[in-house]
């Protein structure tokens, strides 16, 4: 009989090294929903768990209602939930601004960046501040119409409401994972499984991707559950997980962010080979097109096998286009330094949601766009809180041959910054959603950038005459392709009446929430008959909409593919079956809240227009 000891060695080695795995995970937290481990662990020792919901909203990329209201905002998730458990579309839950995929199937939809690792998803986001920091145990999101947008779940280490400033800002993932399709539109309590963290927080922060939903989602609040003292698991496991033994963790791969790649980045000590195999054999162009598919964090391990493939992922060349958005919580000035030399002939740059609690400096921004900026043709900017003055002022000296600015939601830059954009002659496209831009700065940007084919003017509420915006754009902007004026509080029939006549190529048109416009101006007819290029029109809320506009629409737009005309209460059946029979393209009609259309009304244009996604939202 063949001895037992050797199995039971082997055994005791797999024990030892399963209890090895598992205290090192639970030290660093790094135990995550996708390795989820099965047991009856506790909190040793027993701490009183503290319950709180959100005190405050400090940051968010978008949202749905105005800056001067709490209507769909998202700063209805501080406080207490205000509809659920109910379902349905209530104003005073917290909405963002899109949903779908019917953004970037319109003439204002852009590019997307390459590179982007497979593991960021993210569309918009928000922060929340809580009274108490705790070490995390739950995250409770209440979703009450539309549910199932949340991607990642994130803890700060910064306390917002401390006086001193930390010297090092961490961000962690609690839980992250891909969209997914929800059964139903009804409210539901979310409450994935998130992972231990080494360190308190109070700064919870939401990333969603609503690209799966058929409608806005709505959220109403977010409870934060946890403990003052930090948890220790203790070791009484019912089932450890085969993957905890590996070394090369998913969590090891892509938590490497910025603050490894900063070492990597300046790694000069490369092994000698005495030869590069079969590399030496390849051209070096078919290389650069492999290397091409890597992400930013994969060329920099790359970057330290050897110095033929150091040479390959440092050349400028892989770095034409380059997005650091999918990195916002490690990107800093010492990042910025170290990429300088690999970005000199970059093209397109995205350091959208980057920068912000003093990750990234002015000086340190205006130092890279001096290095690289020459080539410059795209910047994505978005949510960049660290932007002001000097950084406009630098960015139009040093990026001669930009052509399209995002500057959404840069709600910290002052209202004279803004003139500086004028001095970028050949912008194509101009973001500036969300921002303090006043009526002064705006009309000089109109004045002398032209070339304008995109602007979007959406929730800028300082701007206080919008006809003269208008009047400027007809006699300037004659190339004018999409135009977002969502939540402009003043534009009359007379600005509609220079915009159509002057910019006659316009594909896109978004005049949701615009009060001031009464179709019996004939505003909307007008449109009609100077546009017939139109794709996309949004007149969102406008209870003055009729069936004459719907008819002139159906005459003269035969090219429209999209349709918002949520709240009125003067269009019938009748005009949409018009509509639907001319505009074989259209592929969106939100009537949501139009009383004229019932549910009866849309089952039977979906049965007979199958193509057509027609919305029609409802309240409990």
């Amino acid at each position: 009989m063949p001895p037992v000891f050797p199995m039971l060695t082997v055994l005791s080695m797999f024990y030892y090294m399963c209890l090895r795995r598992r205290a090192r995970t639970a030290t660093r937290g790094e135990m995550n929903s996708r390795r989820a481990i099965e047991s009856n662990t506790r909190a040793l020792p027993i701490n009183v768990e503290i319950v709180q919901y959100a005190k405050e909203v400090l940051d968010f990329s978008s949202h749905y209602g105005s800056e001067n209201s709490m209507s769909y905002t998202m700063w209805n998730l501080a406080g207490i939930p205000n509809v659920y458990p109910s379902s349905g579309d209530f104003t005073q839950t917290a909405v963002f601004r899109t949903y779908g995929t019917w953004w970037d199937r319109c003439p204002s939809a852009r590019l997307p960046f390459k590179r982007t690792p497979p593991t960021f998803c993210s569309q918009d986001y928000v922060e929340l501040a809580f009274e108490e920091p705790v070490y995390p145990t739950a995250v409770h999101i209440l979703e009450t119409y539309h549910p199932g947008a949340v991607v990642r779940i994130l803890a700060c280490s910064a306390n917002p409401y401390s006086q001193n400033p930390p010297a090092e800002v961490r961000w962690e993932i609690l839980w992250s994972e891909a969209p997914t399709k929800v059964n139903g539109p009804q409210a539901r309590q979310f409450t994935p499984f998130i992972k231990q963290i080494n360190f308190p927080t109070n700064l919870i922060r939401l990333e969603v991707n609503s690209s799966l939903l058929d409608y806005y989602t709505e959220l109403d609040a977010v409870v934060l559950h946890g403990v003052k003292e930090r948890p220790v698991l203790s070791l009484k496991t019912a089932m450890i997980d085969m993957n905890d033994i590996d070394e090369d963790e998913d969590d090891e791969k892509y938590g490497c962010g910025m603050d490894t790649l900063n070492k990597q980045f300046s790694i000069v000590t490369l092994r000698e080979w005495p030869t590069n195999g079969y590399f030496d054999k390849l051209p070096y162009e078919l290389i650069q097109l492999i290397l091409s598919h890597l992400t930013v964090p994969d060329l920099c391990r790359l970057a330290q096998t050897c110095k033929l493939l150091y040479q390959h992922c440092c050349d400028p060349l892989q770095y034409i286009h380059l997005s650091l958005q999918p990195y916002w919580a490690r990107i800093n000035d010492t990042s910025l330094e170290y990429l300088q030399s690999r970005c000199t002939l970059i093209q397109w740059l995205n350091l959208s949601w980057t920068g912000n609690r003093g990750t990234i400096s002015v000086s340190g921004f205006s130092r890279f766009l001096k290095v690289c900026g020459s080539e410059l043709v795209r910047l994505e900017l978005s949510c960049g809180h660290f932007l002001n003055e000097t950084c406009l002022e630098v960015i139009t000296e040093m990026c001669p041959n930009l052509q399209e600015l995002n500057l959404s939601s840069c709600d910290k830059i002052p209202p004279q910054a803004f003139n500086h954009i004028a001095k970028v002659g050949g912008l194509k496209r101009l973001i500036l959603y969300r921002t303090k831009v006043e009526q002064t700065a705006l009309l000089s940007i109109l004045n002398f950038c032209s070339e304008l084919q995109h602007l979007s003017l959406g929730s800028c509420v300082m701007i206080e005459d919008y006809d003269l915006i208008a009047s400027m754009m007809g006699a300037k902007c004659k190339k004018l392709r999409s135009l977002d004026l969502w939540r402009c509080k003043n534009i009359t029939e007379s600005g509609i009446a220079e915009l159509a006549s002057g910019c006659q190529l316009l594909e896109e048109l978004d005049l949701g929430w615009c009060p001031t416009l009464q179709s019996s101006t004939g505003c909307f007819t007008n449109l009609a008959r100077k546009l017939p290029n139109l794709q996309k029109l949004f007149l969102t809320a406008n209870r003055s909409v009729c069936d004459t506009d719907i008819e002139e629409l159906a005459a003269n737009c035969t090219h429209l593919r999209q349709l918002d005309i949520l709240g009125t209460r003067m269009v019938s059946p009748a005009s949409l079956r018009k509509l639907l029979e001319s505009c074989k393209d259209l592929s969106l009609l939100d009537v949501s809240f139009c009383s004229q259309i019932d549910n009866r009304v849309v089952l039977e244009l979906n049965a007979n227009f199958p193509n057509v996604f027609i919305k029609k939202s409802f309240t409990q």
